[in-house]
């Protein structure tokens, strides 16, 4: 059993935190919210006032942060952990950040001789909770063979995808192929039940025929279809919009720097662009099918 420190007790954080505690990892804990450390102490992790203080004597870090921003702000500069942690500690990013911004974090911890892996996961909340995320890992070999029974105890399928940010780039191409199934299937479910057709009778239909994926099988944006899922709750919970929001602006940027076309992709941030200006940006981003069903 290794002892970590977790840093970022979000909608996904806390539950990956929760599953190292389960698996018998010592684990320390660090987030701005009160509650949510209250909650992961009283699972029997530790935790301490400040991230460097949490990051003491550990043997991996592991940061679930919203952005690159925060990601910089933890790691980088004087009073950045990577300036405080000792040469050999291992260090794993699960946040959805851009391939540049972890490839210049990673560059900086190999200067401090400190191990980096950049490990964005796919699952949502649910995976989050039953420990079946998928960790999509960029980094060298020798660094993800030692983090994989870390994150074994978090996710059911975890892949090297390749160098620093290479697991960036694979994450932000799911993302955007995950927005634009949510809002394709949105825009069908909407199409037949403007006909007349049941949601729920369409969606197995579908889900059997060849526009099944993802979104119909495991994450119904219509209401009452599916039970557990945010869009049967007032699609409270989840992956926000303003989340996908950024991530789909993460592949924007990454195709214009690579001279990409994009032209679905692009529809879909647009799409959830405007769903967000319209007072949505905090709820589930299945919610877009209320951009086809106004309420």
């Amino acid at each position: 059993m290794a002892t970590i420190t977790f840093i970022g007790l979000g909608n996904m954080g806390g539950p990956m935190a929760s599953n190292l505690v389960k698996a018998g990892h010592e684990v320390t804990v660090f987030d701005l919210s009160k509650d949510a450390v209250a909650a992961l102490v009283s699972e029997g992790a530790k935790t301490a006032d400040t991230a460097h203080e949490a990051a003491k004597g550990v043997e991996c870090v592991i940061t679930m942060l919203p952005a690159g921003k925060h990601v910089e702000a933890v790691y980088l500069g004087e009073d950045g952990l990577l300036a405080a942690l000792p040469e050999g500690t291992m260090v794993i990013d699960s946040s959805t950040i851009s391939p540049e911004t972890a490839r210049s974090v990673a560059e900086q911890a190999e200067t401090k001789r400190i191990p980096f892996l950049d490990a964005p996961v796919s699952g949502g909340v649910g995976g989050a909770t039953a420990g079946t995320l998928t960790f999509i890992c960029g980094g060298d070999e020798e660094t993800f063979t030692k983090a994989k029974p870390i994150l074994e105890a978090m996710g059911k399928n975890i892949f090297h995808a390749g160098d620093h940010g290479a697991g960036q780039v694979a994450k932000i191409c799911n993302n955007m192929l995950l927005a634009i199934l949510m809002a394709g299937t949105s825009e069908a479910l909407a199409l037949g039940v403007k006909n007349g057709l049941d949601p729920a009778v369409l969606s197995e239909v579908m889900k059997q025929s060849s526009g099944g994926n993802w979104a119909l099988n495991v994450y119904n944006p219509w209401p009452g279809v599916m039970d557990g899922v945010p869009a049967s709750r007032d699609y409270q919970g989840g992956f926000l919009v303003n989340l996908m929001n950024k991530d789909l602006g993460l592949a924007f940027d990454n195709a214009v720097k690579n001279q990409a076309a994009i032209p679905m992709g692009s529809l879909a941030r647009n799409l959830f662009s405007i769903h967000a200006e319209q007072g949505n940006g905090t709820l589930d981003f299945s919610s877009i099918q209320r951009l086809y069903k106004p309420e």
